[in-house]
């Protein structure tokens, strides 16, 4: 062999080890620990760490309190290890003497036909999101009221003006819902689809309401609208109150209300078609053209918002490289779950004590690293984020107020139920919709990758880091109906462009039951899954190069570039 052959091997193997070199302190995540946390955090005492309860404050103090231990920087302004940010939830507003709020009136004008006068609960209702206030114009359906330049859908093309000063009518979901080779997402629920970002891009077409219905050619059947109704809005408030974020619900300032099929039927009688007819002519490739009903509505809603503060527990390593500190890659679990149902403890030891705890130990691995004089080159944020059963709601908040742009996140893995094995039984009912029946022994040493078609470059970094730890990388879930992936907190940064993945062990039959407790956790596969997101991180963070924004088809840009921080 010529020596320059020789040399050339020899430096491609010395590259491929350098590339393979284990994290320092990879030995510092021990099952041990990782058992010692999760006892303390999904013990009895923490009582499910519901949003909004002193457990789950207690919660976020004790990791707020092991990574002030650890050393790490506080990421929050103010020099806080806690984010801020506010929630919102709603109640219907009460009717002032000789006032009728929250009522939707139906009149057919020039026909001689009687007004239809519709109370809340009965044909119609009010969005927890909608502004309160008047509205009363013609009505104009807007197909499913989406709209999603980058896919180059929009139903409020064409027409600058066909919606101004109107009120909309739009279908619930989305076209080609069931359609695996749909533009939006496939047969996982595309964010544009989102009831409140719809309400919003028929605000700024000047739309004065928003209408929305059942998209009957998809979801056909009879409907108990009052049911539904008094769920929605029910007499007594539930264990688990509806959040959104403040700053969504901020933006709405137009009334927005769902309507029975009945009355969808009403309002589109005059147009000589059905409901049904408008709903399957909606699914177009590209979007609908408005199409003018002639009925006019007056709506009134009266809906109270209430401020709930919530907040992130986020501590920060600085990275070593004077150039590449300024970019991060953030290593992330939410710790909220789901409280106390009665007598029953939903201790939420999988979901997701297993990720909280294991963001524990890599951030006290990477700090342990620090002390010996090793940091990665790129700054690396430890997320805990907050009512992610809510909604991802703590990880959108980071999105909409990120502590630094959003471009200059390198990366994002985040853990969420990585401490069993996904058992999937025959007959398991809605909550597993979408998934193959499997044993659990058959995901003895599966973890799945969710995001993984999204971001390839983060997906290939994954499968060099798992080169010395074994485990079997399961890539099924990025188009499937389970949703699983949009369902935790990568998904949020996914649709702003950054390579998010998300790890999860997958759902089992004690997924949110009362049985999901510590002692049930598979602790020697879990600290295999920590330390493999310790490897890839740490790789992430000392790359030459940065992986590619995601690829994802949902991404919405903020619509105010000022919320960058």
């Amino acid at each position: 062999m010529k020596r320059s052959v020789r040399c050339a091997l020899l430096l491609i193997m010395s590259a491929s080890l350098a590339a393979q070199q284990r994290a320092p302190q990879i030995e510092s995540i021990r099952q041990d620990d990782l058992r010692a946390d999760l006892f303390f955090l999904a013990g009895d005492a923490m009582r499910g760490r519901l949003t909004d309860t002193e457990e789950n404050r207690a919660a976020g103090d004790f990791i707020r309190s092991r990574f002030e231990r650890l050393g790490l920087k506080p990421a929050a302004p103010n020099a806080s290890f806690f984010q801020t940010y506010n929630l919102m939830t709603a109640t219907l507003g009460a009717a002032a003497p000789g006032d009728d709020v929250n009522a939707l009136d139906i009149v057919m004008t020039n026909d001689g036909a009687a007004a239809r006068h519709l109370r809340v609960g009965q044909e119609f209702y009010p969005h927890r999101f909608s502004a309160s206030g008047r509205a009363a114009g013609q009505v104009v359906f807007a197909g499913f009221g989406i709209s999603a330049p980058h896919l180059q859908y929009d139903d409020y093309g064409g027409d600058a003006n066909a919606y101004s000063g109107k009120i909309v009518l739009a279908l619930d979901h989305e076209p080609g819902e069931r359609d695996p080779n749909s533009p939006f997402d496939g047969v996982v629920t595309a964010e544009p689809s989102t009831p409140w970002r719809k309400a919003l891009a028929a605000q700024e077409k000047g739309a004065l309401a928003v209408l929305f219905v059942g998209d009957v050619h998809n979801h056909a059947g009879a409907q108990n609208f009052e049911a539904t109704a008094r769920t929605y809005w029910p007499e007594t408030p539930p264990r688990i109150r509806s959040y959104t974020l403040a700053a969504w619900a901020d933006r709405i300032r137009i009334p927005v209300a769902q309507i029975s099929p009945a009355a969808a039927a009403a309002l589109a009688a005059r147009s000589g078609k059905t409901i049904d007819d408008l709903a399957k002519s909606a699914e177009t490739a590209h979007g609908t053209a408005p199409l003018d009903l002639r009925p006019r509505v007056e709506l009134r809603t009266a809906v109270d918002r209430h401020i709930v503060p919530d907040r992130n527990v986020v501590a920060l390593l600085e990275g070593s490289d004077a150039r590449l500190k300024n970019e991060w890659v953030i290593v992330s679990a939410h710790f909220d779950h789901d409280g106390v149902n009665g007598a029953q403890i939903l201790n939420g030891a999988d979901d997701n004590g297993s990720g909280t705890v294991a963001l524990i130990e890599i951030a006290e691995a990477y700090a342990l690293a620090a002390k010996e004089g090793h940091r990665p080159k790129r700054s690396v944020l430890f997320a805990a984020w907050n009512s992610e059963e809510r909604g991802l709601l703590g990880a959108w908040a980071y999105t909409e107020q990120p502590l630094a742009p959003l471009t200059s996140i390198a990366a994002v893995l985040n853990m969420d139920m990585i401490g069993r094995n996904e058992e999937v039984q025959a007959g398991s009912g809605p909550r597993f919709n979408g998934l193959e029946v499997q044993t659990a022994e058959s995901n003895a040493n599966a973890v799945n990758v969710m995001g993984f078609s999204r971001a390839p470059d983060v997906s290939a970094a994954l499968d060099r880091a798992n080169a010395g730890i074994g485990l079997e990388l399961k890539r099924r879930y990025d188009n499937n109906a389970s949703n699983l992936v949009r369902r935790s907190d990568q998904w949020p940064f996914l649709q702003r462009g950054v390579p998010a993945l998300g790890f999860m062990t997958g759902l089992h039959p004690d997924y949110h039951t009362q049985y999901d407790r510590p002692e049930k956790i598979n602790y020697p596969k879990m600290e295999k899954i920590a330390r493999l997101i310790y490897q890839a991180s740490w790789d992430l963070a000392n790359a030459d190069t940065r992986p590619k924004p995601s690829t994802s088809r949902s991404i919405s840009e903020p619509p105010d570039s000022a919320r960058h921080r």
